[in-house]
């Protein structure tokens, strides 16, 4: 079960390395070109890189805290990391689908299928691979 729960913070690792690439991808893109992507009046230029810079130190948290075997405390970190992707299909509520650029398009679903990512993740980690459950042996 150590194997397992080795490579599963592998694959966190990996996913985490993605996400914050592909969201800081996507909201520099955002805030560079904020006049053109459809979206609220209330997301302004700096809330943009300010959210970024909150959430992905979240998303960090909750990896270290996953290494550091808090469970529990590392799932809400990452559940709430994984709308930093997860949001990013929300520009659709605010235009059409022909006012964003392909690259707009590319960046928007990146970031969606990563925030995806992240809480398949995070489910999969509490609810079937369980490693909370299991005590820690210090022989091993």
């Amino acid at each position: 079960m150590m194997h397992l729960e080795g490579m599963s913070r592998k694959l966190l690792r990996i996913l985490l390395i993605g996400s914050i690439i592909s969201t800081g991808i996507h909201f520099t893109d955002n805030y560079l070109f904020i006049e053109e992507y459809p979206q609220p009046d209330w997301i302004t230029a700096p809330s943009i890189y300010q959210s970024w810079l909150i959430l992905t130190v979240v998303g960090i948290i909750g990896y270290w805290l996953y290494e550091s075997r808090k469970f529990w405390f590392a799932y809400v970190c990452l559940f709430i990391y994984s709308f930093t992707g997860l949001a990013s299909p929300g520009h659709y509520l605010y235009g059409t689908w022909l006012q964003f650029s392909a690259k707009m398009h590319l960046f928007i679903w990146m970031d969606g299928l990563s925030g995806f990512a992240i809480l398949g993740f995070t489910v999969w980690s509490a609810l079937i691979l369980k490693p909370w459950r299991q005590e820690l042996n210090v022989t091993e």
